[in-house]
């Protein structure tokens, strides 16, 4: 198994994203990138922490490659915003890798380097070193498909991942 940490805004929109991908065990929501250890939600919306909203996704690499989590990641965030996706405003959301080894920071950089073009703004996902990945708060957890109805989750959640699957949906059980 490998696992890649992934910030793309919100968290429920790249856990919901990640979740219904052959060969993804597992995804995580949680905190990364800052430097207040076991921080909570309330701390991490302070935006003082340094810790962005992320998604622990671990793989089977038999199964799918970074290659495709990377594809689907992107399709369900704008990665040209910086601090930002959409109404969502603060570091906390800003869009950023962080990547176990060399091999997939070389992986992220070349799938990278092959999206910018369908782009007309610069992407901006930061890539880094994994650092330490907190867990969110249990209610976070599986967020998306316990409140479909939700507001946010119907009008922005719900939308995103259609989009992937749209793009994507030979990669979905």
């Amino acid at each position: 198994m490998n696992e890649i940490i992934l910030g793309g805004g919100c968290f429920w929109c790249i856990e919901g994203g990640m979740s219904g991908l052959r060969g993804v065990t597992r995804a995580t929501p949680g905190y990364s990138g800052g430097d207040v250890a076991n921080p909570t939600y309330e701390q991490v919306c302070g935006k003082r922490t340094g810790h962005a909203e992320v998604v622990k996704v671990v793989f089977d690499p038999s199964v799918i490659d970074l290659t495709k989590i990377l594809r689907v990641f992107f399709a369900l965030h704008d990665p040209t915003q910086v601090n930002r996706q959409g109404n969502d405003v603060g570091p906390q959301y800003r869009t950023c890798i962080f990547y176990s080894d060399e091999s997939q920071k070389t992986t992220i950089n070349q799938v990278i380097s092959q999206i910018q073009p369908t782009y007309g703004s610069p992407i901006a996902t930061e890539v880094e070193p994994a650092k330490a990945f907190w867990p969110a708060e249990d209610y976070h957890h599986d967020y998306f498909e316990r409140n479909p109805n939700q507001p946010y989750c119907s009008l922005v959640v719900a939308p995103k991942i259609s989009k992937a699957v749209k793009l994507f949906g030979d990669l979905y059980e």
